[in-house]
């Protein structure tokens, strides 16, 4: 994205509409690959899948807990543990332990969830050199494509010219996606903080929907946001209106070339997120992308 105001490549300039003028033939995508886990910190409660750490009816015993009402499955470990200590005072007799409720432990399990994954696209003329923008949609195709095998939902939200668009409400159809992924036309400016905020709005709703589905919020872009007054300003309050939601994020930096501006790091600080490039995204360059989102290296690369 050019500074505001100034004239950027042809092909990259808004028309007054942002009309087909600013458009360039959509690119195809890259090739896919296999990319590293992006997953949700903490426990969630969601339905099954294969991204983030869940509590569970079946899975890895974790450790135990008091039951809440019904005795799920025994912890026999921690049961037998909890009820030792006792026996003197219970006027135990024989080889068995005497067992009270208070001593029963239910074993804690741990599986894996589905979650929401809403990718934020930018489309804008910055973006389209035809070699950078088949690469950006290689990379979102292999995430895509890995959201199918985690059995994620799946959200699209392009933002280009003056405005975003919500290309593809949240869905489990991971064809649907890649289809639209794939017809992305490009041009114009940044509005960045157009695409945060469609995105605030659309995870405030899937919340309602289906608050038990955890969200992962990946925004594609070189950060460099433009068009309107103070735009780099108001896509930072954009972004700490997601963070302040507790969205988990990760900013995949997509700025090349030999003058690097950084903004997508400090895109990712102001979300409470990660920034990772292109390349890092592959499984073979590095063991895991992200851990603890929330930990103190807001906004710094995975390691």
């Amino acid at each position: 994205a050019e500074p505001d105001g100034a004239a950027g490549p042809p092909g990259e300039a808004e028309g007054d509409a942002g009309g087909p003028a600013a458009d360039r033939e959509p690119a195809p995508p890259g090739e896919p690959f296999r990319t590293r886990p992006l997953t949700v910190p903490g426990l969630g409660a969601g339905a099954a899948g294969r991204r983030s750490r869940a509590r569970a009816e079946h899975g890895r015993t974790t450790g135990a807990r008091r039951p809440r009402g019904t005795l799920g499955r025994l912890h026999l470990t921690a049961t037998l543990t909890a009820a030792a200590p006792h026996q003197r005072a219970r006027g135990r007799r024989g080889p068995g332990l005497l067992l009270r409720r208070d001593d029963l432990r239910q074993a804690v399990t741990e599986g894996r969830e589905g979650n929401l994954v809403l990718f934020v696209v930018d489309a804008s003329g910055s973006m389209a050199a035809r070699q950078r923008m088949s690469a950006v949609k290689g990379a979102v195709l292999s995430l895509l494509l890995d959201a199918y095998q985690r059995r994620d939902k799946v959200g699209l939200i392009t933002f280009r010219g003056r405005d975003a668009q919500l290309a593809l409400p949240p869905t489990s159809s991971v064809e649907a996606a890649a289809a639209r992924l794939a017809s992305l036309p490009t041009g114009g400016r940044t509005p960045l903080a157009a695409g945060l905020l469609r995105a605030h709005e659309v995870l405030r709703i899937e919340r309602l929907r289906d608050p038990a589905r955890r969200p992962l919020l990946l925004t594609v872009t070189d950060g460099r946001a433009t068009g309107g007054p103070e735009p780099v300003e108001r896509a930072r309050r954009a972004a700490r209106l997601l963070a302040a939601a507790g969205t988990a994020s990760v900013v995949v930096d997509c700025e090349s070339g030999p003058v690097r501006l950084a903004l997508a790091g400090e895109l990712a600080h102001a979300l409470g997120g990660h920034t990772v490039t292109l390349a890092e995204l592959r499984a073979d360059t590095v063991t895991q992308l992200v851990h603890g989102l929330r930990g103190p290296a807001h906004g710094r690369r995975a390691a």
